[in-house]
């Protein structure tokens, strides 16, 4: 049998294991942070306390110790921990991996936790390729990502595993991890490097929770300090190393989650100069153009919907003139429809009808389809009476069937969608009480009737 951290940190070319990496917790009581997932009585807690692991999701951003509770969590249970980077493997290295961890089982008994990094960048035909060994029960499988896993991954494995949401580490745990480096690590103590009080406030100010960056930083710091003040990182060392990396990120980069929030709401509130900002913002600094594109095209829906349904149209040219032109003739598209997003009347009547019909439906149940609105191609189908009664609204005065009603008779007076009075939804509304109008005379006429 192999080593329990089967990709344990390896040294690189050149024999030099990064501080991050020296500085992994090897104790689950050594980890710092996320206590609330792991505090008392929480259910991850229990679980890794009876050694009863579940397949699970960390979702969090950079730094947050996605890779390093996993690790531990495995350890903590015996397990045998194989990592996979979504970014590197394909087909082959998931076949080999389920193929090991199916010989551990049966021949060890022993369970094995399958960690994907990254596993947002996975496709689909990947991501399935886990389901039926993770229902058998030859794998645990844990992944980690930075993106929401309700847009990056597929539903049947969100429905196999539970989504732990991961925080950035506030400052008071950033300071814990680097009093510890500079306690611990051999090659810190060593050198004698030490940090002035100033220059750690700025240090954990700029990490902005993230302790690989943290820890990154310490490092670097202390290769000027040693250099140019006999080993005392001071102001000067850390602005020298924050200044060097501060601007650029990338999809998985610590800006990204509030940059993307700030463009959605500077559409959301009309502002379409904020909105080319943050838009322009997010492109400059490496931000997968596609995906602000999918953004957007959300956007139109959520925010503007019917009031001004050329929005969505808007968006999804923007989005295909992205994916023809490629960047960067393609960022000026994205520009016109956030501007034109922004400019334009805002309702979120379709995104509340979505949230209170999911609601109804969580509560009420599977409710059968009303035998009148049911297709009915085979005699035996017509014969249980399904399509009787069915009035064809093209047949009806002015295309619509009076009186009648398409939901299930148990919600029948239920209202999802509400126009606002604002752009084209005002049209909507006012057709939508007409029809409600004829509705109530054509039921009340009825009722007379009987």
């Amino acid at each position: 049998m192999s080593d329990l951290f089967q990709s344990s940190p390896e040294p690189n070319q050149h024999g030099f294991l990064p501080l991050a990496a020296r500085l992994r917790p090897q104790r689950l009581e050594d980890y710092i942070g996320q206590s609330h997932i792991l505090g008392d009585k929480q259910s991850l807690s229990l679980a890794i306390a009876q050694s009863q692991l579940h397949s699970l999701i960390f979702w969090g951003p950079p730094g947050s110790g996605k890779t390093s509770l996993a690790k531990l969590i495995a350890a903590q249970s015996d397990a045998f921990f194989y990592e996979l980077s979504a970014v590197l493997a394909g087909v082959k290295e998931i076949r080999a991996a389920i193929d090991e961890a199916i010989i551990r089982r049966q021949q060890y008994q022993q369970k094995t936790v399958l960690f994907v990094d990254e596993v947002h960048r996975f496709n689909k035909a990947q991501q399935d390729a886990f389901l039926p060994h993770i229902e058998n029960g030859n794998i645990i499988f844990f992944g980690a990502t930075t993106e929401n896993p309700s847009f990056e991954l597929n539903a049947a494995l969100l429905s196999r595993a539970k989504v732990y949401v991961l925080q950035p580490l506030n400052e008071s745990e950033l300071a814990q991890i680097l009093d510890r480096a500079l306690r611990d690590d051999e090659s810190l103590q060593h050198q004698g490097v030490k940090i002035a009080d100033d220059a750690k406030r700025m240090m954990l100010m700029a990490s902005d929770g993230d302790a690989r960056k943290l820890l990154n930083t310490l490092e670097q710091a202390a290769d000027y300090a040693l250099h140019y003040s006999d080993g005392m990182i001071d102001q000067a060392a850390v602005k020298h190393v924050v200044l060097q990396s501060q601007r650029r990120f990338d999809k998985q980069g610590e800006a990204f989650y509030d940059q993307i929030s700030a463009m959605h709401k500077s559409i959301r509130g009309s502002d379409p100069d904020a909105a080319v900002y943050w838009l322009c913002r997010m492109l400059d600094g490496g931000c997968d153009p596609l995906y602000l594109a999918r953004r957007i095209v959300r956007t139109a829906s959520e925010d503007i919907g019917n009031a001004d349904p050329r929005a969505l149209e808007v968006a999804l040219n923007a989005w295909q003139a992205q994916e023809r032109l490629g960047s960067p003739e393609g960022h000026l598209a994205l520009a016109q429809a956030v501007t034109y997003l922004a400019s334009a009347a805002k309702s979120n009547a379709v995104y509340l009808a979505v949230k209170q019909a999911m609601s109804v439906i969580e509560e009420s149940g599977s409710l059968a389809v009303p035998l009148k609105l049911r297709n009915a191609p085979t005699s035996l189908m017509q014969a249980l009476d399904y399509g009787a009664d069915y009035r064809y609204p093209h047949d009806e005065k002015d295309g619509f069937a009076a009186g009648e009603s398409y939901l299930p008779e148990q919600i029948s007076d239920q209202k999802f969608y509400h126009p606002v009075n604002r752009g084209l939804e005002i049209k909507i509304k006012q057709k939508l009480e007409h029809l409600a109008a004829l509705n109530h005379a054509a039921q009340h006429q009825d009722n007379e009737h009987d």
